[in-house]
């Protein structure tokens, strides 16, 4: 068990973070901006910081900065959201171990800093140069088989493109009927399903796809409030429910969540 910090000024990233990394055993410090940072490194000393680069009043490569300066063998994950090479390059100077973007999934992130923790960090650390990124730049490191189920092809597109763009592999269909026949064919790891379809309700084809032993994982979204049928998708094993129009990163943080849950 490792005692880690964990400083982003994203509330939610921050706290998912800390809720995975406590279920792999680990002692989690969380702040939320630089100077917060800062005390509690100083106050705690823990073996590994992930750091998010950009936060308001001081930057992570400001904080990464103070914190070799405190520790010269402190080991500090970036985390970014706005990656480049010369700013990769710029973290590996300051004793950077490693530079992530945050749209990996969750468990690569993990992996990661397992892998950190098993290789502590030096002052004498040469940096290496960025390395040559293939695929989708933004993905997951295998794509993962999505089925986005709206009957409004302008959400279905939004929302496809934006998953697609983070290395998911996303397949769309917009009714009931479809969603069984594309369920049983392909199989896909988790679905993401609006509960207003017309017709075959999303509830409906949720519980019909549990009864059918679909063991995939489910986001639903809705723009309706009734507790009963909000109740019923949790029951049925919905990782989460989105309030509809869908914040597309909000949604991003479902899939992870929903996809560690099937891998734990």
């Amino acid at each position: 068990m490792a005692k880690i910090l964990v400083v982003d000024d994203e509330l939610v990233f921050c706290e998912l973070l800390k809720t995975l990394l406590k279920s792999h055993g680990h002692e989690v410090l969380t702040a939320n901006d630089g100077r917060q940072a800062l005390e509690v490194f100083k106050r705690h000393r823990p073996q590994f910081t992930m750091l998010d680069l950009r936060m308001p009043e001081m930057s992570g490569l400001e904080v990464l900065k103070q914190i070799r300066a405190m520790d010269t063998k402190a080991a500090v994950m970036i985390l970014t959201a706005w990656g480049s090479d010369a700013l990769e390059l710029q973290a590996r100077k300051l004793g950077g171990t490693d530079f992530l973007s945050k749209s990996l999934s969750l468990d690569t992130i993990v992996a990661s800093l397992q892998r950190g923790l098993m290789e502590p960090a030096t002052a004498a650390r040469v940096p290496k140069p960025p390395e040559e990124k293939t695929g989708a730049p933004f993905g997951t490191l295998e794509a993962d088989r999505i089925l986005l189920v709206d009957n409004k092809p302008q959400t279905s597109e939004h929302l496809s493109r934006f998953l697609s763009q983070r290395g998911y592999q996303v397949y769309v269909a917009k009714d009931g009927p479809s969603v069984l026949e594309f369920v049983g064919r392909v199989r896909p790891q988790l679905v993401v399903m609006d509960m207003d379809l017309p017709g075959f309700k999303g509830l409906e084809v949720l519980r019909t796809l549990r009864a059918k032993k679909y063991t995939g994982g489910f986001v639903m979204m809705t723009a309706m409030e009734d507790d009963t049928l909000l109740k019923a998708a949790f029951d049925l094993g919905s990782a989460d429910i989105l309030g509809k129009p869908v914040d597309p990163e909000r949604l991003l943080v479902a899939i992870q969540v929903g996809l560690i849950l099937l891998r734990n």
